[in-house]
């Protein structure tokens, strides 16, 4: 008997879930939560403000790891390295450039108004991530609470807590994802309080939310279809209307993916990301609609970057699981006036959001993986609302947002920052080349050079062709000095990839340490067929040009690296050299400003800052060039050594310090192991000014010995001339000379 009972009482609470699905029904109602989640709730937090105030607690305390992660992968390119970011007028630059792999100005916007608040501190990011995920889910709630489907709440909280959402908050450059959901779920909020008070202004606000997705992320583009689904929904039918009333949306999200191929297709470079047939991707749509369909509901194993599926189109399995979609849909379309409906909908919503990155456009990360978490941000909201609406038993809630909680924080913990990711991704898969790339790279720029090769070269096991992995094995042992074997590496970088203007620019750095002048400047000039505005190859064109007597020309290279990034402080510094060799001392001074302007610890510019100034006659500002130079470097013997020289000489008195010429004069004498004859004139000529005339006598005798040995005629006769000073009780002063 106790079988016979609980069989029926099954059947039953699987009825009455899947039956208070259906709009209208009593199920659906506010009233309806009550008898969920909200039973183990204190009466106090029944109400909207308090349990909205615990959806937020909750998804904080889920991501605090991320309150101390960094910047990751992209982020470098989107937001740090971004040079719109900084620019005060580069939010108009945001939307009108294509120059970026997405088209995503909504959310580059954010990024330049937050770089305004933090700078270069990944904390507000990441808080305003949460923040919007937050929002999203807060809306969320409010929107199933509209459609009258039970555990509105729950719902949220889930969409909130879900590990597969962690890649789309704790990623910085995902805020694609949580700004575009946010505009996405605003539009279906309007859109919703359009179709009940049918007033105009809301319809329009709707439309105005939607482009603003767009621009936040052009996956958004299905939206069209859903508003027609959710009429669907709410009335069993699609009437004329509710087809005029999508028309904007559907050309807004027209001109959206229209936009969106564009530029996906300048991101490639001529890149072939996916060289399989339609019938593959079609099999493969198949694959990834179950795959997501599975870490929705068991996210467990999450890989940021998960191993790349080979899909034979010509073996009828590959087609099973597409197979198996299209009857889930015929069943659940031929039972959808009892249960099938909210099945239906739930399933149609999932796969239609999932539509623009099931593989038949081309994603440029589809050259790693077919599939990413990030990905079903948007749909993942079609089985999360199925299972709270069925989910009946309080304490079976609490247990799963606690184990999803503990998940997500733990699937948080992996974005600390570059080195972490992707030692967790290899963990996960050993496979992945992308990954082993990536962590060589965040290994190199820590200094940790050996760790890095090693990376590289596992790179290269499994991926042997792999251009950038060459070009970045080769900067390794640039930094190692190993330059035969960094050629090498360029070398094979172009045979993969023979128009990768960074490895030629490599190259020609190689080649221009050898010495081989003629060869660097080659590398150069191949640069820069390739990426004419590329300002490090004008820069170093120049630098090698110089170095051959070519000073006119290596002005012009500077110029043109200037034209190109107006901030490049190497290059105003080496203009600035270029220009006073030629005798154009105001115009290096002013080059030699910028640079230690833009970039304050530029000691070699401080220094020949105050060698152009001196030339001047500026000495005053000279010597305090010199010191701000000397507080960067204090161990440069070559800036101690000028700077004691004129506070030893220095025809105006007030500038003088013997004292101090003594020290600096000592160090740098130290520092150079007391054999160069400059050094020591330049301490005679301090112990002079000091009133240690013996001394000063003394060490001049030992400068001029050394002088004559070296066949240093010029410091010799120096010397001999000012002995005779020394030997009257006089310091040396004037005329001003460089050492």
């Amino acid at each position: 008997m106790k079988r016979q009972t609980k069989r029926p009482a099954k059947e039953e609470a699987e009825s009455t879930a899947l039956s208070a699905l259906k709009p209208g029904a009593d199920g659906g109602s506010e009233a309806t939560e009550s008898r969920g989640i909200m039973e183990f709730l204190p009466s106090a937090l029944r109400h909207d403000w308090l349990l909205g105030f615990f959806l937020v607690a909750v998804t904080f305390i889920a991501y605090q790891p991320v309150w101390h992660a960094g910047f990751v992968w992209d982020d470098n390119s989107m937001l740090l390295h971004n040079p719109l970011i900084p620019q005060a007028g580069g939010w108009y630059r945001i939307w009108f450039n294509r120059a970026a792999g997405d088209f995503v100005p909504a959310t580059t916007t954010s990024l330049w108004l937050e770089w305004r608040l933090w700078g270069a501190n990944p904390l507000g990011y990441h808080l305003d991530n949460v923040l919007l995920h937050v929002c999203n889910a807060l809306l969320l709630w409010r929107i199933v609470l509209r459609l009258k489907i039970p555990g509105a709440w729950l719902a949220a909280a889930l969409f909130a807590v879900h590990p597969v959402n962690v890649e789309s908050v704790a990623w910085i450059a995902q805020r694609k994802n949580t700004l575009a959901m946010l505009f996405c779920l605003a539009a279906v909020q309007c859109y919703l309080t359009f179709e009940d008070s049918r007033r105009r202004r809301w319809f329009w606000l709707a439309a105005g939310m939607f482009l603003l997705a767009l621009m936040g992320k052009a996956a958004v583009v299905p939206l069209p279809v859903v508003l027609l689904g959710l009429a669907w929904w709410r009335r069993g039918r699609i009437d004329r209307k509710d087809v005029q009333h999508s028309l904007i949306f559907m050309a807004l999200a027209a001109a959206g993916s229209l936009l969106a191929m564009w530029i996906q297709q300048g991101a490639a470079n001529g890149l072939i990301v996916r060289p399989d047939s339609f019938w593959s991707r079609l099999a493969g749509a198949g694959w990834a609609v179950w795959f997501y369909l599975y870490k929705a509901v068991l996210p467990l194993n999450l890989i940021f970057v998960y191993p790349r599926w080979q899909i034979d189109a010509r073996n009828v399995l590959s087609y099973i699981p597409l197979a198996l979609l299209a009857a889930a849909f015929v069943l659940c379309w031929r039972c959808r006036r009892r249960w099938g409906k909210a099945l239906f909908f739930g399933l149609a919503y999932f796969v239609v959001m999932l539509l623009p990155v099931l593989g038949f456009l081309n994603i440029y990360f589809m050259r790693y993986s077919l599939v990413a978490d990030h990905w079903q941000y948007f749909a993942i909201i079609g089985p999360i609302v199925l299972a709270a609406a069925i989910i009946r038993r309080p304490m079976l809630a609490a247990a799963l947002l606690l184990a999803l909680g503990a998940l997500t924080w733990k699937q948080c913990r992996m974005y600390a920052d570059a080195e972490t990711l992707w030692q967790t991704t290899i963990r996960q898969n050993p496979n992945c080349w992308m990954a082993h790339l990536n962590l060589g790279a965040a290994l190199d720029e820590k200094g940790k050079v050996d760790e890095a090769i090693v990376q590289y070269k596992e790179t290269l096991k499994i991926n042997p062709d792999d251009a950038k992995a060459h070009n970045n094995l080769g900067l390794a042992f640039f930094r190692q000095g190993r330059l035969d074997e960094a050629i090498s590496q360029y070398q094979k970088a172009l045979e993969s990839k023979p128009d990768f203007a960074e490895a030629h620019y490599n190259l020609g750095l190689s080649f221009g340490k050898q010495g081989r002048l003629a060869q660097a400047i080659l590398q150069y000039q191949k640069a820069l067929e390739i990426k004419p505005d590329y300002a490090e190859a004008h820069n170093n064109f120049g630098v090698a040009l110089r170095q051959k007597g070519k000073v006119d020309e290596a002005i012009l290279q500077y110029q043109k690296a200037l034209e190109t990034d107006p901030d490049y402080a190497e290059a105003h510094y080496n203009l600035g050299n270029a220009l006073l060799q030629n005798g154009r001392e105001d115009e290096a001074i002013a080059h030699y400003q910028q640079a230690a302007q833009i970039k304050p610890g530029f000691a070699e510019a401080h220094y020949n800052l105050g060698n152009a100034l001196r030339q001047k006659g500026r000495l005053e500002e000279a010597i305090a060039h010199y010191q701000q130079a000397l507080q960067i470097e204090p161990a440069d013997p070559k800036i101690q050594n000028d700077l004691a020289w004129l506070l030893a000489t220095c025809a105006e008195a007030s500038l003088r310090n013997g004292a101090k010429a003594v020290e600096l004069a000592r160090q740098a004498n130290a520092l150079t192991g007391g054999g160069n004859p400059a050094i020591l004139h330049t301490l005679a000529a301090a112990l002079a000014e000091a009133g240690r005339f013996p001394e000063a006598l003394e060490t001049a005798q030992r400068a001029s010995h050394l002088a004559g040995a070296q066949s240093n005629t010029v410091v010799a006769a120096e010397v001999q001339s000012e002995m005779k000073s020394y030997q009257a009780g006089r310091p040396f002063h004037g005329p001003e000379q460089t050492h």
